[in-house]
């Protein structure tokens, strides 16, 4: 790692390494936000902002690939629960419009499969993008949902059985 290429305020932390990753991290954040391209793109740049101002410092615990997903992760849990909060508000309020969040349909050679991985439940559906779409070991999507490895590997066989189970049923 060249000295120039290091981040001032995240030594551990390469302006390359993020840019070789950044289509993967990108990916990551359209699954977060419903593929709103908009949004992905806020999440991304928030987690850059972070990352650069020291905000999220990487200490080498996991791998780097590993600690900005879990920036992405956080930063949309907290966009959500933030959106979830003045819904709640606005309810109480009386007033009835929120705002209007249609889910897209990402693209995908295999339909029927990535509609059996939508039905899955948070923390299936999770596992399953991260080892499969991102190219990350269980170990490493864990950490990144904030869960145990063994937690992991339970959601992983879950969500692979009820996929077969759900593929051979349709």
């Amino acid at each position: 790692m060249r000295d120039s290429d290091v981040l001032d305020n995240n030594p551990h932390v390469s302006r390359s390494a993020l840019e070789a990753m950044h289509g993967q991290v990108f990916g990551w954040a359209l699954s977060r936000c419903d593929f709103q391209q908009a949004v992905a793109e806020d999440l991304v740049q928030q987690a850059y902002v972070e990352l650069l101002a020291g905000k999220a410092r990487f200490d080498g615990k996991s791998s780097l690939k590993t600690f900005v997903f879990a920036v992405v992760q956080n930063l949309s849990r907290n966009r959500y629960r933030r959106i979830a909060i003045r819904l709640r508000l606005l309810e109480k309020a009386g007033t009835e419009s929120g705002p209007d969040v249609t889910q897209a349909v990402e693209p995908g050679e295999n339909e029927n499969l990535w509609k059996a991985v939508q039905r899955l439940p948070a923390r299936q559906r999770d596992i399953i993008e991260l080892v499969f779409c991102r190219d990350m070991t269980i170990e490493e999507a864990s950490t990144v949902m904030g869960v145990t490895t063994g937690t992991g590997r339970v959601h992983y066989d879950r969500a692979k059985k009820a996929l077969r189970g759900r593929l051979e049923n349709d």
